[in-house]
């Protein structure tokens, strides 16, 4: 859920979202590369791109890619 400073945060880790509906909840897609050791996420809101951002897998840590 997005909150009243556009951010949103998963596993400790904040994302600033300026495009995103203040309390709702946004969708992210998550593209990992092994190679690079880089995530591509992509935020979305009823079918509207918001954004992306580039993290590490590693900051991530949801699972092992």
């Amino acid at each position: 859920m997005v909150n009243a400073y556009r951010k949103i945060s998963i596993n400790k880790l904040e994302f600033r979202v300026p495009k995103a509906p203040i309390h709702e909840r946004i969708q992210l897609r998550i593209i990992p590369e092994k190679e690079s050791g880089l995530s591509e996420v992509r935020f979305w809101y009823k079918d509207q791109f918001l954004g992306t951002q580039i993290v590490k897998n590693s900051d991530l840590n949801i699972v092992q890619f």
